[in-house]
């Protein structure tokens, strides 16, 4: 017998054994363990964690938008709280004006005045306090900070500076929240 015909023989012979065992060419019990079982078992852990996992991680995706919306409508708080107090004094400014029927006039022109540079400063100091800052309205023009309405001459002024500040300019932080509105030199 050829080796040829001997490899023949043998892989019938293993064909024969396995289709007489059933399995298509894979043997699933062997000392008595069925791999098909412990596979499927392994399978079914695998998969739980993952729904697990999935679901563990959709839940934190949906409490971080909600924690993200609830910060996002809240983030003005600290800076409503303080200006609150400004609020405060001016109500109790309007309250004295209107008790002050009997009083000399030149009286309650002085309490008024006093009372608004007060809250004046008090609203000043709230807005440093939540980092707003008027922009500088003197020296050189800067389109970044200025906007510049009109041009005029002025003999005391170099060409591109700022004559005049019509409306005071902010930042909060380093960002531009209004740019002063300015008239410059010709």
């Amino acid at each position: 017998m050829s080796d040829r015909q001997e490899e023949e023989l043998s892989d019938s012979s293993v064909e024969d054994q396995l289709e007489s065992d059933g399995q298509d060419g894979v043997s699933t019990e062997e000392d008595g363990i069925d791999f098909s079982a412990v596979a499927q078992k392994e399978v079914d852990e695998w998969k739980d964690k993952y729904l697990r996992a999935h679901a563990d991680f959709e839940n934190t995706k949906k409490r971080l938008a909600k924690d993200k919306s609830a910060a996002i409508s809240y983030a003005n708080e600290s800076f409503a709280k303080d200006i609150l107090a400004v609020v405060d004094s001016f109500e109790q400014a309007l309250a004295s004006i209107g008790g002050a029927d009997e009083q000399n006039s030149s009286d309650i022109l002085d309490k008024m005045k006093e009372g608004v540079h007060l809250t004046y400063e008090q609203l000043k100091k709230v807005l440093e306090k939540n980092s707003i800052k008027e922009i500088e309205g003197k020296g050189t023009y800067d389109p970044n900070l200025h906007q510049a309405i009109m041009q005029v001459d002025s003999p005391e002024h170099e060409s591109g500076e700022i004559v005049q500040v019509m409306q005071k300019g902010y930042t909060i932080k380093d960002r531009v929240l209004r740019p002063s509105m300015v008239s410059t030199k010709k």
